[in-house]
């Protein structure tokens, strides 16, 4: 039983994480922390036993919780960390607000981050994983992280000290992200609203926004340059050796590779985490045999498979 430091937000033992992810699946936190503020969070994280693990978790919209559960505290930051403020051309949001929310904010006031409009999570995530889309990426236009460490101290560092690269950075362990500056160019409010338009109609045109998904599953086996941006002599997709291996619809359990757009793990209404995890484990076992190519996976996927948990 974890030792837990007294908090004015909430403490939840045992709280199952299926509703809180967009594949609906998975185990329970051993602990879901959720904190009033800032101060709550660092007093938190300054009184916990440093053995225990913490893990930060925005809307999961990119992450496959094993059925197993997670061991230690996860903490999802909401209402207090979701605020956004603009001040000439730079924009700071709260960790726990939505990307998409940031974008259309951001061109209201004539700033340009209308690349953050299709990507679905918040701004925390976005930062951990260099989030990014149609040739932008976080790591051109971040100035700042606000985070606080295991330690409960409050810091603001620059992004190189995060070592940014393709879908990664080097987030300091038991880290928890809580704002982000972003310096964005400045262009017209309506063209960055019809841009955002025209993005959102052409993702719902080729990606299956309506299904259980977690976003694109595997990262594109290419070589990119330090801020993510793909070298176009070498820009393999994922989808295509996905179809190319005959994986597209491919099934296993509840678990389908979109037919839609390969590079989407789905659950098609029953998976369980261990369906879509091994079906991913079987597309990329497929791919290596025919193509050589070695996927590695984009969704994150956390905690215990529900055989290595002894109170499952």
């Amino acid at each position: 039983m974890i030792a837990l430091p007294n908090v004015r937000g909430r403490l939840t033992p045992q709280r199952s994480l299926a509703d809180l992810t967009w594949m609906r699946v998975g185990g329970p936190a051993e602990v879901l922390f959720q904190p009033a503020d800032v101060d709550d969070l660092a007093a938190f994280l300054k009184t916990l036993d440093p053995a225990v693990p913490v893990f930060p978790m925005g809307v999961g919209s990119n992450l496959i919780v094993r059925d197993g559960g997670i061991g230690g505290v996860v903490i999802r930051l909401g209402r207090g960390f979701n605020t956004i403020d603009i001040k000439g051309d730079q924009v700071t949001a709260g960790a726990a607000a939505l990307d998409a929310h940031v974008a259309r904010k951001a061109a209201d006031a004539g700033l340009n981050l209308t690349f953050l409009r299709t990507i679905p999570g918040t701004i925390g995530g976005a930062v951990r994983m260099n989030a990014g889309c149609y040739g932008d990426y976080v790591a051109d236009v971040l100035t700042s992280v606000t985070l606080v460490d295991r330690q409960g101290q409050i810091q603001t560092i620059a992004p190189d000290a995060l070592a940014l690269a393709y879908r990664q950075s080097t987030l300091p362990e038991g880290a928890v992200i809580i704002a982000a500056t972003f310096t964005a160019p400045e262009e017209d409010p309506d063209l960055l609203h019809q841009r955002m338009t025209d993005q959102l109609a052409k993702r719902d045109e080729t990606q299956p926004t309506k299904d259980r998904t977690a976003g694109s599953t595997f990262r594109n086996p290419a070589g990119f340059s330090s801020t993510g941006k793909a070298d176009d002599v070498h820009d393999l997709k994922a989808w295509k050796v996905i179809d190319q291996a005959g994986m597209r619809g491919a099934t296993l359990g509840g678990a389908v590779m979109n037919t839609k757009h390969s590079n989407f793990l789905t659950n098609a209404g029953d998976a369980t985490a261990a369906d879509l995890e091994d079906l991913g484990e079987e597309v990329r076992k497929k791919v290596y045999a025919t193509q050589g190519i070695t996927l590695e996976w984009e969704i994150m996927r956390i905690g215990l498979r529900a055989d290595e948990n002894p109170a499952k």
